[in-house]
């Protein structure tokens, strides 16, 4: 099989890495599985050591979600790259899971509800779950769990709440300014499912980042901005943001809320 001689690294914990982290262990590869709870963002650096290690030992690492920062002299074409973010996002592209399911060759019997669900989560966040049907009850599970497991605390959740009750909006656009590091709350508890006030274009201004969530034709325009990272349901929608402070962000704040001026693109 494909996987005898996998080793594999995961990434930055989300409810899409812990899906994989659990179909490996069902799959009997708890003992080729590498875990260091990273955060979202994480790098293959941080694995470096083990990576070599599994190339002495002659196997394949498989890096799910990991950004390649490794030193020049390590193989590229003896590693297996899992991803679902950047150039590799869109729609119509697997989601790391899938690419996981794919490679382990299960039955689809092994493809579960549950499991569709985290896929289309990861994709589309609610929109994709309301296209499999999910009911509002299905979403509010499978979004509280993607916060906890990326360590969003009720603190965060508070600040959160906070924020978007005093959101702005522009047009089309609701922008949020929040002290919290971490958008993940906010685009949650806007949808309606949360009671919200739904959005269907959101820009979330945070201490050190800035993250737009919404029309493709945005993020395209915004995918030049150096150091950013981008994915979902592109190109018709998806995410983006990028390490911004201070007067940079208030450029760029002003510049999407042009686009929203503007004709919709």
């Amino acid at each position: 099989m494909i996987v005898s001689h996998d080793r594999y690294f995961l990434g930055g914990h989300d409810l899409e890495m812990e899906e994989i982290r659990t179909l490996l262990v069902e799959a009997g590869l708890a003992g080729r599985l590498v875990d260091k709870a990273l955060a979202w963002g994480a790098r293959a650096s941080a694995y470096e050591s083990e990576i070599r290690a599994a190339l002495v030992r002659g196997e394949t690492p498989v890096l799910i979600e990991l950004a390649d920062d490794l030193p020049a002299d390590i193989d590229r074409g003896v590693l297996v790259d899992i991803d679902h973010h950047g150039t590799r996002a869109g729609a119509d592209q697997p989601t790391a899971l899938e690419q996981i399911f794919a490679r382990l060759g299960l039955p689809a019997t092994a493809w579960t509800r549950r499991r569709a669900l985290v896929a289309a989560n990861d994709v589309g966040h609610a929109p994709a779950l309301r296209g499999l049907g999910a009911s509002a009850e299905e979403i509010r599970a499978i979004r509280d769990a993607d916060r906890r497991a990326q360590g969003v605390t009720a603190a965060v959740e508070a600040e959160s709440r906070r924020a978007l009750a005093t959101a702005e909006r522009a047009g089309d656009l609701l922008i949020v300014r929040t002290t919290a590091s971490t958008s993940s709350a906010i685009v949650d508890f806007v949808l309606p499912e949360y009671g919200g006030p739904g959005a269907e274009d959101l820009l979330v201004v945070m201490p050190d980042t800035v993250s737009f969530f919404g029309r493709g034709a945005v993020i395209e325009r915004l995918k030049s901005i150096p150091g950013c990272w981008y994915g979902g349901a592109l190109p018709e929608r998806g995410y983006w943001g990028a390490p911004i402070t201070g007067e940079e962000s208030d450029r760029l704040v002003a510049c999407v809320r042009r686009s929203f001026s503007a004709p919709t693109p």
